[in-house]
């Protein structure tokens, strides 16, 4: 509980593009109850409020978590999306009502028991992973739920769900993922990061928990940060920004943001 608790504290996965949605497009995150708050990050609701006049592209960021998540008018169809590298695009019909659970990072598969590497970068059906969670969906869930109905509903399993869990806490992992935390992800993980065992060996466990290697959560992590700074244009132009967070390159920097978010930086902040 209390490595969970930390890695709620120090790591607070942002969505920005919630930003970028149109008129008749909205996107909500709501707390799960106390209890579930060091496991699951937020539930969270993406509706059109009026039918569109054409198919809608949303784009989700590299957030460092697994999410389940569902069409609330069908969720006998239901998905589960990995740990993601870079960003993703999807493209949605003209009327929508998604709903969707967030876990914080390596809770997904202490929960389930499931690989977390075999998740990523992948949009998979929930069915075939968990099996129970995607029954329970399909059949407690349908359009005309409320907010609070939702999150009473999902609350109740996901406790029951927990009360039946047996954690592997290992410290080693936890530890290390603590190190990266709360460097912001600006760290040389060969020589940053001992917890006792070989780079090796903490590779497998960030495979199994993370879905990635700790060099990859860690750009996720250092990404993330430039999202919670909120970089003024006037920052970026000045080429600051980028030599504050560890890199040597502008031209790298630039790379790995638009990997992640799917437009440049200046492109990204240009309202700040």
């Amino acid at each position: 509980m209390n490595l969970t608790r930390q890695i709620r504290g120090l790591f607070q996965p942002i969505q920005p593009t919630i930003q970028q949605t149109k008129e008749n497009v909205n996107y909500i995150e709501f707390l799960p109850a106390t209890k579930l708050q060091p496991y699951i990050y937020c539930y969270w609701q993406l509706k059109t409020t009026e039918k569109l006049n054409g198919a809608f592209s949303y784009k989700v960021v590299s957030d460092g978590c697994i999410d389940i998540l569902f069409e609330l008018n069908n969720p006998k169809d239901n998905f589960v999306a990995g740990f993601c590298k870079k960003y993703t695009e999807y493209v949605l019909q003209p009327e929508f009502n998604y709903v969707g659970v967030r876990f914080l990072p390596t809770i997904f598969p202490q929960i389930f028991k499931v690989n977390a590497s075999e998740l990523s970068n992948k949009f998979q059906n929930l069915e075939d992973f968990v099996p129970q969670t995607s029954k329970f969906i399909a059949s407690h869930f349908h359009p005309k739920l409320n907010i609070e109905e939702i999150k009473s509903k999902f609350d109740t399993y996901f406790t029951n769900v927990l009360n039946h869990t047996v954690f592997d806490f290992d410290n080693r992992l936890y530890n290390a993922i603590d190190t990266i935390l709360k460097n912001y992800g600006v760290l040389n993980i060969e020589k940053d990061v001992d917890v006792g065992i070989s780079n090796r060996q903490l590779r497998r466990l960030f495979q199994f928990y993370i879905g990635d290697s700790p060099k990859t959560f860690s750009k996720v992590v250092q990404f993330q940060n430039i999202l919670k700074a909120k970089p003024s244009h006037q920052s970026l132009k000045q080429n600051k920004l980028f030599y504050d967070i560890g890199y040597y390159d502008q031209s790298h920097f630039i790379k790995d943001f638009k990997n992640f978010y799917g437009v440049t930086p200046n492109k990204a902040f240009k309202r700040t």
